[in-house]
C-alpha cells in the first residue's frame, strides 16, 4: 500500500500541490455529485407538480429576467466603456473610476432603497405630487416598480459594470491602426464603433454579460423584494417554507442547465473569434468633444452612476442620520452582524486566497511532463465550477456532503467513547466557511494565475537550479512577487464573501446574523428604517475593492 502511494507521488515535494489541487478539486464537485444524487432520490411525483405549478412560471421569469438584464447591461456597459475610451472631454477621466461606483451596491440593496424611494408616499413620488399640485396618491401615483420590469432595469443599472470593465480593457488593447484606418477610410465615429470596434469587442462583451448573469442567477433578495418568482427564488421557498429538500433538488438541477447554458454560449462566443494582427497594439487616440458635445457625454455617463450608486447611497445615508437623530444607541443585533460579518469574512479571505494560491500553484509548476501539466490544469479548471453555481443551488449541494462529514466525526467519536450531542459541521460556521471558499475559490485562483503568468519561468528555473524546493521557490521567491495580485484577490472575495446572500440565509448558524441577513430579515418585514445602517455599512465596505479597481483603470489610461 505504501509503494501505491509513493507511486502516485504523495510524498514528494513537487507532486503534493498536484494532489492538493485535486482534493480541491473534488470538494468543489462534491455539491454537484450531491444535488444529482438528492434530485434521483425524490419521488417522481415531485416532477409533475413541479411542472404543472412551479417550473414554468419560475422558468419563463428567469428567462425574461435574463435576457431583460443581459440587453441593459450590454447596452449600458458598452456604451459606457466607449464614451470614456474613444473620446476626450473635461472630467473624462472622473467619469472613468465614477462608472465602477454602482458595483458596490448588491442587488438586493438596490432593491431595497428604491422600494422605498419610489412608494407611493416616498420622496420621489411626493416630490411629483407637490409640483403637479395633486393631494393624494390616489389622484396620482407612478407604475409600481414591483414586478419584472422593475427588477431588470434595477439589476441592470449596479451589474453593467462587468461589461463596462471587460470592454473597456479591450477598447484600451485593441489595434489603434485599425480604428485610425477605419476614420481615414471615411467612416462615420458611428460606423467606427459599429463596424470595427464593436465586432472586435464582442468576446469582452460577452464575458462581461456573462458574469452579470451569473450574479442575476445567484440574486434572491432582490427578486423577492419585487415580487419576481424565479427559479432561485422558488428554491429557496421549496427548502426553507416547505422544508421539501427533494423538490429544491430538483429545481436546482433544472437551474445548473441553464448555467451551463450560459457557460457554452460565453465558450462559443469565444472560439469563433480569431484575430490576425502583426503590429504592435497601442491604445487609440481619443476624439477631442466640444461645446453641447461634452455636456452630452457628461449626461450619458452621469445617468448610470446617479441611478445605480448616488440614489441608493445618499437614501441611505439620509435614512441612517435620521435614525441617528431619533435613536443615539446602534442596535446590540446591529453590532453582533456587523462583528459576525467582519470576522468570517476575514477567515473565509484567508482560506479562500490560501487554497486558490495551491491551485494555481499545481498548475504553474507541473511542467516535467505533458500529463500532469494538464491534470494540474484540469484541477483548476474544476476548482473555479463554484462560482457559476449559484448560491442557493450550492447550499442544496453541500446538505448531503456535509451531513457525511458530520457522521463521519460522529463515528470517530464513538471509536474514543465520546458522545455527539450536536452536529459539528452542517448548520455552523464551518459548514458556511466551506460555501464561501467554494464558491469564491474561482476569484483567487483566476488572480493568482494572472500574477503568475506575468513572473517568468526562467526566476523559477534559477531558484530550482540553485537547489531550492517547489514548496521553498513558491514562498521564498513567487509569493512575494505575488502580494498585489494576492491583495487584489483578498478584497474582491473578502467584499463578496461579506455581501453573500443566498448561501448565507440557507446554512447560517440558527441565530447568526450577518449584515446581509440582517438587512434581508428588516426589508422582509417591512422595517426599511431598520436595515438602513446595515445596507449603508455593506456599501461603504464594497466601495473598497471599487477604489481598487478604479486605480487600475488609471493606470492603464
Amino acid at each position: 500500500m505504501v509503494n501505491v502511494l509513493k507511486n502516485f507521488a504523495l510524498f514528494e515535494s513537487g507532486k503534493r500541490y498536484l494532489f492538493a489541487a485535486f482534493v480541491i478539486a473534488f470538494v468543489v464537485c462534491a455539491p454537484l455529485l450531491s444535488l444529482l444524487f438528492e434530485a434521483i432520490q425524490g419521488s417522481v411525483g415531485h416532477w409533475g407538480h413541479l411542472l404543472t405549478y412551479v417550473l414554468p412560471h419560475a422558468f419563463i421569469n428567469t428567462l425574461l429576467l435574463l435576457l431583460g438584464v443581459g440587453a441593459v447591461v450590454t447596452f449600458l456597459g458598452t456604451g459606457a466603456a466607449w464614451l470614456v475610451t474613444a473620446y476626450e472631454y473635461p472630467g473624462r477621466r472622473f467619469l472613468t473610476w465614477a462608472l465602477l461606483l454602482p458595483l458596490a451596491v448588491p442587488t438586493y440593496i438596490i432593491a431595497f432603497t428604491y422600494l422605498d424611494i419610489l412608494h407611493p408616499i416616498g420622496p420621489i413620488q411626493s416630490l411629483i405630487r407637490d409640483v403637479l399640485g395633486y393631494s393624494s396618491p390616489r389622484e396620482f401615483r407612478l407604475p409600481d416598480i414591483r414586478g419584472l420590469w422593475g427588477a431588470i432595469l434595477l439589476l441592470g443599472v449596479v451589474l453593467y459594470p462587468y461589461v463596462y470593465l471587460t470592454t473597456r480593457f479591450m477598447f484600451l488593447t485593441q489595434a489603434a491602426s485599425v480604428v485610425e484606418a477605419a476614420r481615414i477610410l471615411g467612416e462615420t465615429p458611428r460606423g467606427v464603433f459599429l463596424r470595427v470596434a464593436l465586432p472586435l469587442a464582442r468576446p469582452a462583451i460577452v464575458v462581461g454579460v456573462t458574469l452579470a448573469l451569473l450574479e442575476t442567477l445567484n440574486d434572491v433578495g432582490a427578486a423577492e423584494f419585487l415580487g419576481v418568482k424565479t427559479l432561485t427564488l422558488a428554491i429557496y421557498t421549496t427548502w426553507v417554507t416547505r422544508s421539501d429538500l427533494a423538490g429544491a433538488a430538483q429545481i436546482a438541477l433544472s437551474m445548473l442547465f441553464i448555467v451551463v447554458f450560459i457557460l457554452h454560449i460565453e465558450k462559443r462566443a469565444r472560439q469563433r473569434q480569431r484575430y490576425s494582427l502583426v503590429q504592435r497594439m497601442r491604445a487609440m487616440t481619443p476624439t477631442p468633444l466640444y461645446g453641447h458635445h461634452v455636456v452630452l457625454a457628461w449626461v450619458l455617463g452621469a445617468i448610470p452612476i446617479i441611478f445605480g450608486f448616488v440614489l441608493p447611497a445618499g437614501y441611505l445615508v439620509i435614512q441612517v442620520f435620521k435614525r441617528m437623530g431619533q435613536e443615539v444607541n446602534i442596535s446590540n443585533d446591529l453590532i453582533q452582524a456587523g462583528f459576525n460579518t467582519l470576522a468570517i469574512a476575514s477567515v473565509a479571505t484567508v482560506l479562500t486566497v490560501s487554497l486558490g494560491l495551491v491551485v494555481a500553484w499545481a498548475a504553474r509548476r507541473m511542467r516535467d511532463s505533458a500529463s500532469e501539466h494538464s491534470l494540474g490544469k484540469l484541477f483548476s479548471r474544476l476548482a473555479s465550477l463554484g462560482y457559476a453555481v449559484p448560491g442557493t443551488v450550492l447550499a442544496i449541494g453541500l446538505l448531503g456532503p456535509l451531513l457525511m462529514m458530520d457522521q463521519v466525526i460522529e463515528w470517530v467519536m464513538g471509536l474514543v467513547q465520546f458522545q455527539m450531542t450536536h452536529l459539528v459541521v452542517l448548520g455552523s460556521t464551518a459548514g458556511l466557511l466551506l460555501a464561501y471558499v467554494i464558491r469564491f475559490l474561482a476569484i483567487a485562483n483566476g488572480s493568482i494565475e494572472a500574477g503568475l503568468a506575468r513572473i517568468p519561468s526562467s526566476i523559477e528555473q534559477a531558484a530550482r537550479l540553485l537547489g531550492e524546493s517547489s514548496s521553498r521557490t513558491l514562498w521564498r521567491v513567487h509569493v512575494p512577487l505575488l502580494k498585489p495580485a494576492m491583495i487584489s484577490a483578498a478584497l474582491l472575495v473578502f467584499v463578496d464573501t461579506m455581501k453573500e446572500l443566498p448561501a448565507t440565509l440557507m446554512l447560517r448558524p440558527i441565530n447568526f446574523e450577518t449584515l446581509a441577513t440582517l438587512l434581508y430579515g428588516e426589508a422582509s418585514r417591512g422595517m426599511y428604517e431598520e436595515g438602513a445602517i446595515a445596507a449603508l455599512m455593506i456599501v461603504l465596505l464594497g466601495l473598497l475593492p471599487v477604489i481598487l479597481l478604479a486605480r487600475a483603470q488609471q493606470r492603464s489610461v
